[in-house]
């Protein structure tokens, strides 16, 4: 897997057990995973069509560091199947994990529309 960002954990990110808020991580998760697929495809207009089962492992508390890690599982005709784990990288625990998540890649008109892509892409292979 490899990991892309990390985001340090702010007071703002926390529940009122003082730990990361699930919600929080969720969003930075569905984040993560648009702008990797938007690089993917060469196109903003990406949504979320699915996420499979979310498994809560660990937490992380104010002043830890946080990782995502994304990785393929499958092209699809309009669409990218990615897996996501992140971790803490002051404890090393895994914090979530999501085998499956689907994001599609929109036309102009916001319908699903062909990527044409088959493997990962490169930034630098590009230029």
């Amino acid at each position: 897997m490899r990991f892309h960002t990390r985001k340090w954990v702010k007071p703002e990110d926390l529940n009122p057990n003082r730990t990361l808020f699930g919600g929080k991580l969720l969003s930075l998760i569905d984040e993560e995973l648009a702008l990797y697929s938007i690089i993917q495809f060469e196109n903003s207009k990406v949504v979320t069509k699915y996420f499979s089962e979310i498994n809560f492992t660990s937490s992380a508390k104010e002043g830890d560091i946080v990782e995502t890690g994304i990785d393929v599982v499958h092209f699809g005709t309009t669409s990218i199947t990615l897996e996501c784990e992140v971790r803490n990288m002051m404890t090393r625990e895994t914090i979530i994990t999501i085998d499956k998540a689907v994001m599609v890649n929109l036309g102009p008109d916001g319908k699903p529309k062909a990527h044409g892509k088959t493997e990962i892409e490169f930034v630098k292979n590009r230029l």
